[in-house]
């Protein structure tokens, strides 16, 4: 148990070396940017469109999803929790197909286990933007 903790701290260490130490402004692997933004009031200006990434962990998640892009706005949904049960998988990307159709949204997979959805209207570019010197 002690070589496993030891080797633990070892890999902690180099992945904070490359990645950095985890900030207190660090929520969930993202940065939280508000403190670097110039606004006036403190709250930032409403939207009309919002983006989102959420982590579906069952079916009957799925409505509280199809609500959020119903209403507008980009999901980035992480199915990663649910990859491995195929019957499931494919039952919600059905639903989530049908839901894009209806609405003139769009739905594209990116990479292994995130899809995103767009509301009506918005229409994903399959292509992927490279830099000019890559």
């Amino acid at each position: 148990m002690g070589k496993k903790l030891g080797e633990e701290r070892v890999h902690m260490k180099i992945a904070s070396k490359i990645f950095g130490e985890k900030k207190p402004g660090m929520t969930e692997g993202y940065v939280d940017l508000e403190k670097y933004t110039d606004t006036k009031s403190g709250e930032a200006a409403p939207a009309h469109m919002y983006v989102r990434i959420g982590e579906i962990q069952r079916y009957e998640d799925l409505k509280e999803f199809t609500d959020y892009v119903y209403g507008g706005n980009v999901l980035i949904l992480d199915f990663s929790p649910i990859a491995e049960e195929e019957v499931l998988l494919k039952r919600i990307t059905n639903d989530l197909k049908k839901m894009a159709t209806d609405i003139n949204g769009d739905i594209a997979g990116i990479g292994n286990n995130l899809m995103i959805i767009s509301p009506s209207d918005v229409k994903i570019d399959r292509r992927k933007l490279r830099g000019r010197y890559a």
